[in-house]
């Protein structure tokens, strides 16, 4: 794009701050000194915001402020892969991608018009508060069972479902005039390490890369997705440095082999995965990125891109075809001047759908189900406490215990909801192995037993044992309900896994 004199992007100091999309806190924008902090930015030229938490009312007419304040249109983006309930305050929850996998027939013309209104909604949601650059859908290949920050993240174990889903998601999203962002290219899924804590390292073969990581990036290409984050991972066979600062990785695989043209976006940059890495923030421009996500310090990164200028390590014309892909994607945002309407209830209405229809029968045993006598049942609940409290489980059953709790078994059927959660920094999708050792004595000591996970479904691997598995697939309390409906026979197991568990 040529800059012409007396264009706003003379200034080489507003472009750099337009390759930022900087962190906003939804729940400090009732500072005064906060919101200045963020207007300071906008005057230099940042180029928009990731947002994280606030209540809608606020964020909606905050947002709107910053738009009109900015000369330039705001980037304002959030991961919001369970729907923007999982951000922001008043906002509708939507089941994890695996929850939609399992509970959509791709084939079933009734189930795909279930989920394909069900996304409508949650872009006209977005539209709605002022987000036009949801950061979804999840493209990894989930195949490490282990996984702690993908897991139920990601649609599947499979590659070609991943890439069914994706482009669907993808399709709706562009169609509403939303930017899409495909992510963690060139595959998260592998792995048993958080990139939020350490670098992960995929080691495999680049056919067996090419054949399952990449397939869903490669569709979703087809598919129309306007942007592409890319993981802080290392691939050896494709380069010795992570993919986010990999002119290998970004240039040639992404950019000329799979003919992406749109926006790149790094992985977060406050992550731990390339804290050993000098300036990283110039390394990623370096390597191809157009828009470096969520730095620790706007300005100081602005000040590092500068001195790498100013030593020939970072051309001008680098920046500049950045900003160019930058002001494409910002033109093709549809800027509504009405309000955006949208249905919570029919949104909620869809969201218990998909849930209901979620959950997974893994392994039954004639007689047990549907369950009649709730005298002849115990409940343990176990896995992470912050759930234990507000259980439904508790409203339903007289008999609830906690796994560490001391306690008689008696000769009743042992119910274990074990619920686990994915989030950034914890660095484990699962249970610890005092818990696992615990159930598994119990189980062994029950006259019949039911394993059901909210959260991840690998756990269940653990527990072969046990007469009754079920998948459930998230910590939830309409998940939590619908389980017990389904225990009771007031509703049916419709759920199909969407991964391969040795049980």
């Amino acid at each position: 794009m040529p800059y012409q004199s007396g264009d706003i992007f003379q200034s080489l100091s507003l472009r750099l701050y337009q390759l930022i999309i900087c962190r906003l806190d939804g729940e400090k924008i009732v500072s005064a000194s906060y919101q200045q902090k963020i207007f300071n930015l906008i005057e230099k030229g940042i180029g928009g915001f990731i947002l994280f938490g606030g209540k809608k009312s606020g964020l909606k007419k905050f947002i709107r402020k910053i738009q009109q304040l900015s000369e330039i249109p705001l980037f304002i983006s959030s991961d919001i892969e369970r729907g923007l309930g999982q951000q922001i305050r008043g906002c509708i929850d939507f089941p994890c991608q695996m929850a939609v996998a399992s509970a959509i027939d791709k084939n079933n013309p009734e189930d795909i018009s279930i989920l394909s209104e069900a996304l409508k909604e949650i872009a006209r949601e977005a539209k709605n508060i002022g987000i036009n650059m949801p950061l979804i859908p999840v493209l990894d290949v989930n195949q490490n069972p282990d996984n702690p920050i993908i897991c139920t993240r990601a649609f599947s174990d499979d590659p070609e479902q991943v890439a069914q889903f994706g482009s669907m998601y993808i399709k709706i999203l562009e169609k509403s005039g939303l930017l899409s962002c495909g992510k963690h290219f060139p595959g998260h899924g592998d792995t048993s390490l958080d990139s939020h804590i350490q670098l992960p390292v995929i080691d495999k073969s680049y056919e067996a890369l090419m054949d399952t990581d990449i397939i869903p990036f490669k569709n979703a290409v087809k598919a129309g997705v306007s942007s592409i984050m890319v993981g802080h991972l290392t691939v050896p066979v494709l380069d010795s440095k992570p993919a986010s600062l990999s002119e290998k990785v970004i240039g040639k695989l992404l950019r000329e082999e799979l003919g992406f043209h749109g926006l790149v976006l790094t992985d977060a940059l406050n992550m731990h995965a390339l804290r050993e890495k000098e300036n990283a923030s110039v390394q990623c421009i370096k390597a191809g990125a157009d828009i470096l996500l969520h730095p620790d310090d706007a300005d100081l990164t602005v000040q590092e891109l500068k001195l790498a200028i100013e030593s020939k390590e970072l051309s001008e014309e680098q920046i500049d075809t950045a900003i160019t892909r930058i002001l494409q994607a910002k033109e093709k945002m549809i800027k509504d001047d009405e309000a955006v309407f949208y249905s919570s209830k029919k949104l909620q209405r869809l969201s218990l759908q998909i849930t209901g229809g979620s959950i997974t029968l893994v392994r039954n045993k004639p007689g047990l189900l549907p369950m009649s006598d709730l005298e002849n049942v115990h409940v343990v609940l176990a896995g992470d406490g912050q759930y234990f409290e507000h259980s439904s489980f508790r409203k339903f059953f007289h008999d609830v215990s906690i796994l560490v709790d001391n306690f008689t078994i008696d000769n009743k059927i042992l119910i274990f909801p074990v619920f686990t959660s994915v989030s950034a920094w914890k660095g484990s999708s699962g249970i610890d192995e005092a818990a696992k050792n615990r159930i598994t004595e119990m189980i062994e000591m029950a006259k019949n037993s039911i394993v059901i996970s909210f959260g991840s479904p690998y756990i269940l691997r653990h527990f072969n044992d046990a007469d009754i598995l079920i998948a459930a697939y998230e910590a939830t309390a309409q998940a939590e309900e619908a389980v017990i409906k389904c225990l009771g026979g007031h509703m049916e197991f419709k759920g199909r896994l969407p991964v391969k568990l040795n049980v």
